[in-house]
């Protein structure tokens, strides 16, 4: 069975994946941006020491034994973030299992940020496991908590449960109808946040947003989520309506995805901007049926192993940025069997 990142879930044609996160502390220490060397030390090891016994087939990983090409790649899943990864802070790790599904952060902003994934829209199972393994965790650790306030954390705005709820969906059609910025606007008046995955504006390249909760003090875990689900599903119902739009002029919604079928099956190099936006409009089109040569299965593998950081680990090898454009083009290739297709073309003449 393949990775939740590269299986297909509930809403999968809007919602690319849903993610849960539970920032916590241990009263004994101060805040990592506040912590001594030693303090951070004995907080990794503390953790260290305990994994065993949470189970889920979690691996402890320290970060400094992590290669930069698998630390991108585990960016590009959006498993670890950005400044966890690259900063130069000692005593931090991860603990992981073989599905990914689940990945605690030790020593990030807070000493422990759990998170748990699925592709899709499915939030209770996420809320569901994310308490099992939170529990099975406070009963190893003292957690820092406050009868007021809640779980108390190194950023104010996590105070309370400390639950942050995100989906990631892709929107092209709300894009190309021009309605993406009135959507943007109604999500942000409704006390949640949404914004491009690839920047923190507007726009964002690919059409991916990611839709998550702005406060956690003074709601429960069951009302974050409530409240992230009614949001959801109406981007999923605006979206799917702007789709029903596009479709209403068949020719140039099956021009725009097919002239970009056809430039990421037949290009010698691409960047990896370039790559995303056309994988935005092939994922349209496979959706909506018009794009018939591929499946899903082959468009989240396009996804993922065009990604810099994926793309390495796919080839086994360390490649500069433009090699990688190079090579993006032949990964492609191998994904779509273009070039088994061509051999069986050519062989097909010669007879």
């Amino acid at each position: 069975m393949s990775n939740w990142y590269l299986q297909n879930g509930k809403d999968s044609d809007v919602v690319i994946s849903s993610r849960v996160r539970l920032a916590r502390n241990l009263i004994e220490y101060n805040f990592p941006n506040k912590s001594l060397k030693d303090e951070s030390k004995n907080v990794l090891d503390k953790i260290e020491e305990i994994t065993p016994s949470l189970r889920y087939g979690l691996k402890f990983l320290k970060l400094e034994n992590i290669d930069d090409i698998t630390k991108i790649s585990l960016m590009e899943k959006h498993l670890i973030s950005p400044d966890f990864a690259m900063n130069s802070k000692p005593n931090k790790a991860i603990l992981i299992n073989d599905d990914e599904n689940i990945c605690i952060m030790v020593n990030e902003e807070d000493h422990l940020r759990l998170q748990v994934f699925s592709a899709g829209l499915e939030l209770e199972n996420l809320v569901g496991l994310i308490t099992e393994i939170d529990d099975k965790l406070s009963e190893l650790v003292n957690y820092a908590y406050s009868e007021k306030y809640g779980y108390l954390t190194a950023c104010p705005t996590n105070v309370g449960t400390a639950m942050r709820v995100s989906i990631m969906v892709h929107l092209p059609a709300l894009t190309l109808t021009g309605n993406i910025s009135k959507v943007l606007r109604a999500v942000n008046n409704f006390g949640m946040n949404i914004r491009g995955i690839y920047g923190e504006g507007t726009e964002s390249k690919g059409d991916v947003y990611q839709i998550f909760n702005s406060q956690s003090l003074g709601l429960s875990e069951k009302e974050i989520m409530k409240n992230v689900k009614t949001i959801t599903d109406k981007i999923i119902e605006q979206e799917r309506l702007a789709r029903k739009y596009l479709t209403k002029k068949p020719l140039e919604l099956e021009d725009r995805v097919y002239r970009s079928y056809g430039i990421l099956a037949n290009a010698r190099r691409l960047t990896s901007d370039e790559c995303r936006q056309l994988l935005s409009d092939i994922k349209l089109g496979t959706d909506l049926g018009i794009i018939t040569e591929l499946d899903d299965s082959k468009v989240k593998k396009l996804e993922l192993y065009t990604k810099p950081g994926n793309l390495q680990k796919y080839d086994g090898s360390q490649l500069n940025a433009f090699d990688r454009d190079i090579k993006r083009c032949e990964v492609i290739k191998k994904i779509l069997d273009i070039q088994e297709q061509e051999e069986k073309l050519s062989q097909s003449k010669i007879g």
